[in-house]
């Protein structure tokens, strides 16, 4: 399994280009359904989600702030989980989503093309790994 290159991830995350995010998800969702189990990838997508409530466009200045530094501390939470998890899968998510993270920053609308790209990652993985 190829994992996206800079220029599609930068596509996906900044530009919101929904046709690569969904092409990219099925490649990535099909490749990781042996690798990683439904409970590994649904537990780093948990933090994701208790971050995005918390960066909603009602958030005020400071909750938003922390939603951005708690999006860039699940970085060395992903660093950890792959060294600590058996086999590859943990760290190929890690590989894709350590980049998209940096290109984020503090800008909701990425934040949220983020989030569909995740959550468009999950959704194939689950289908394809029979559960």
């Amino acid at each position: 399994m190829a994992l996206p290159s800079q220029q599609d991830l930068q596509r996906i995350i900044q530009e919101g280009d929904a046709d690569l995010l969904v092409k990219v998800a099925l490649e990535l969702g099909k490749g990781l359904a042996r690798q990683l189990t439904t409970s590994q990838i649904r537990n780093i997508f948990g933090t994701v989600r208790q971050i995005e409530m918390s960066w909603s466009p009602q958030a005020d200045e400071e909750e938003q702030k922390w939603a951005a530094r708690q999006l860039m501390l699940l970085k060395p939470k992903l660093a950890y989980q792959a060294k600590r998890e058996r086999g590859r899968g943990v760290t190929m998510l890690a590989e894709v989503l350590t980049p998209a993270i940096d290109m984020v920053g503090n800008d909701r609308e990425k934040f949220q093309n983020f989030v569909d790209f995740f959550e468009a990652i999950l959704a194939y993985h689950t289908a394809h790994s029979g559960f």
